[in-house]
Order: structure tokens, then C-alpha cells, then sequence
């Protein structure tokens, strides 16, 4: 986890997807989640405790009400705080380096890099990463970059209750771990969204939890 950037294969949007799964399994402590729905990741210790402390001091620092592009009305939807890191910030430009070696992904294809801060009570209903595109937002959010590819997500600390990541269509529960980080494709093989993702960022019901998120789109980001 070591690779330049300019030493990486890159796989543009990361569709077709294959090409980057045999590039995560090459990596090592990648391990793939068995279940032939979903081509999900998860790598543990991807980041040491130090760095992991400084994003979450980043985090407290630059916090604002998290948003949603459409909550159906339910403005309890999703509770938790974001943060838009800085992507001149020497650390995030690490993060974005390791999170590129890693996946073989096009940089030009990432969305700028969030974190979000879940206290007790929050939440983030369950959900998918992608665009509906029978939504009423979907032009807005596709018309320029196109649809979501895949999602990196890394856990930031360990928190003393609640706070698991559910995917209840593939019956997987992902526990916060200080640096663990989890890689899932929002597309099926065929490119078209897939509903075997939805996720729940479920109540913390002790402590604060912490992670950070990065997206990848079918084209260049630009907005």
C-alpha cells in the first residue's frame, strides 16, 4: 500500500469492474466479503491509530449538518455531521494517494473526500450510494460525472456501542474498527445500479464514531 501514483494500473471509472477486483485481491490484507451479490472489500489496519486521530481531529474541526439528496420527507433520514476535507491538506492528500493505490481507480473520477461524525442517536437510514435514476435528482447529481462506481469507506475509531455498517441484502454486519476500511461496487457487472448495496449506517448508541468516505464516478468529476 506503498505505490505512487504514478506506479498504479489505472482503471478509469471502475467499470468494467473486474479489472479492479483482481487488483484488490493482489493487495495485501484485502480480503473479498463471500457473497456473490455484491463485490465488497474490506482491508483492516489500512490506516495506523495516529493517522486515523488526525482525521478525526479534522473532522471536529470543520463539522457542518450532514445533507441528502432526497429524504423522501423524513428529515430524521440522516442525523449525523460532515466534514469537507480540505484536498489540499497534506494529510487527505495521503489518504486520497493510499486509497488510489489501493483500488487502481482513476483519481480524475473522485468525488471530493468527506468525513461524517455519528454521535448517540445518529444514524443514516438505509440507503444506496448510487443515483436512483427514476429519482427527481438524478439529472442534477449524473448529468456531468454520471453515476456512482464504487464506494471507499474507512472507520476512523472503534466505538462502544452500536454504530454497525448493515447491508441487510447480503446479511452483513461491519463493526467499526479503527482503520478498517471497506471497498463496495455500486454496479451490478452489467453497469446497471445495484439495489444488493442499500446500507444502513445504524444508531450509535455509546460514544461518537467516525469515518471517512470517498466516491468514485463513471466520468471525470466536475460540477
Amino acid at each position: 500500500m506503498t505505490d505512487t501514483l504514478s506506479t498504479v494500473p489505472n482503471f478509469g471509472a471502475g467499470h468494467p469492474s473486474e479489472p479492479v477486483i483482481a487488483h484488490l485481491l493482489g493487495q495485501p490484507g484485502v480480503q473479498r466479503v463471500p457473497n456473490p451479490k455484491v463485490a465488497m472489500f474490506i482491508a483492516k489496519r489500512f490506516l495506523d491509530p495516529e493517522f486515523s486521530r488526525k482525521l478525526v481531529e479534522q473532522i471536529d474541526a470543520r463539522r457542518r449538518p450532514s445533507t441528502i439528496a432526497d429524504a423522501n420527507g423524513d428529515y430524521a433520514f440522516r442525523t449525523s455531521e460532515t466534514c469537507d476535507l480540505d484536498v489540499d491538506d497534506p494529510l487527505v492528500m495521503e489518504l486520497k494517494r493510499r486509497i488510489i493505490a489501493l483500488t487502481g481507480l482513476d483519481p480524475a473520477h473522485a468525488e471530493p473526500m468527506q468525513g461524517q461524525r455519528y454521535e448517540v442517536g445518529q444514524e443514516f437510514k438505509a440507503h444506496t450510494d448510487y443515483f436512483e435514476p427514476s429519482g427527481a435528482d438524478y439529472e442534477k447529481y449524473c448529468s456531468v460525472a454520471g453515476q456512482r462506481t464504487w464506494t471507499v469507506m474507512l472507520y476512523l475509531n472503534e466505538v462502544e456501542a452500536g454504530g454497525v455498517t448493515r447491508f441487510k441484502a447480503i446479511d452483513k454486519m461491519v463493526e467499526p474498527e479503527t482503520g478498517k476500511l471497506l471497498a463496495w461496487n455500486n454496479l451490478r457487472a452489467n453497469g446497471t445500479p445495484n439495489p444488493s448495496t442499500i446500507h444502513h449506517a445504524m444508531k450509535v448508541r455509546a460514544g461518537t464514531k467516525y469515518v471517512i468516505t470517498q466516491w468514485f464516478r463513471e466520468r471525470p468529476w466536475g460540477w
